[in-house]
């Protein structure tokens, strides 16, 4: 039987190639690795072309890689961009453009607000929710689990749209504690659930002892 080969596409800005790449490779090398797959980098036009000569162990894995390059690209160190191995991480990318158009003025004064003076902005919101993000060019991107992202995400759109930090630092706060009470009451689910499945299965055997 003939394994399928998968190849996927994607474009990063051309100035973090190198990023991408690493020295003399050695990123590029420690992603394949990792990942089982082939990364080819065109440097001249920014686009990653990714191979797995089969179907890798981990279905999800595709679409990890993509993104790793993705949060490469958009401004993450690789060693933060590792992180989407984890099952629980996420990629999320918010458009800055959406907010202020393409004006490159009013793309810079949107990201010194959401980086804030000496980096506090951004610092405190990632503290505060336990994420990591990247400010680049016309994004902002958080890497971060489900529940944690939701509230960086609060804050920044917060930030964009011209709400004032305290604003904005508020409104996070009203989604962290929102996502808390969510996430307590999904993990209540699964141990109930994990019990009754528990249940079922002791009666289902006391019932073939008796027989």
């Amino acid at each position: 039987m003939r394994l399928l080969k998968i190849e996927l596409k994607i474009k990063i800005p051309k100035n973090r190639v190198g990023a991408l790449i690493g020295k003399s490779g050695s990123t590029r090398r420690k992603l394949e690795r990792l990942t089982g797959a082939k990364i080819h980098v065109d440097s001249g036009t920014g686009e990653v072309t990714i191979v797995f000569e089969k179907p890798p162990e981990d279905p999800l894995m595709p679409h990890k890689l993509q993104s790793i390059i993705q949060a490469i690209g958009r401004g993450f160190a690789p060693d933060k961009a590792l992180k989407l191995l984890d099952d629980d991480y996420v990629l999320e990318i918010v458009d800055l453009r959406d907010f202020v158009g393409s004006s490159k003025n009013a793309l810079q004064r949107i990201r010194g607000r959401l980086i804030g003076e000496g980096g506090k902005a951004r610092l405190y919101i990632e503290r505060r929710t336990g994420t990591n993000i990247s400010i680049y060019g016309h994004t902002a991107a958080i890497i971060g689990r489900y529940y944690d992202i939701l509230p960086a995400k609060e804050a920044i759109i917060a930030l964009a749209s011209g709400s004032r930090h305290s604003t904005a630092y508020r409104r996070m706060e009203r989604k962290i504690a929102e996502m808390r009470e969510r996430e307590a009451l999904e993990q209540m689910m699964i141990l109930r659930e994990a019990r009754a499945s528990r249940k079922r299965k002791e009666e289902s055997e006391a019932g073939e002892c008796e027989e």
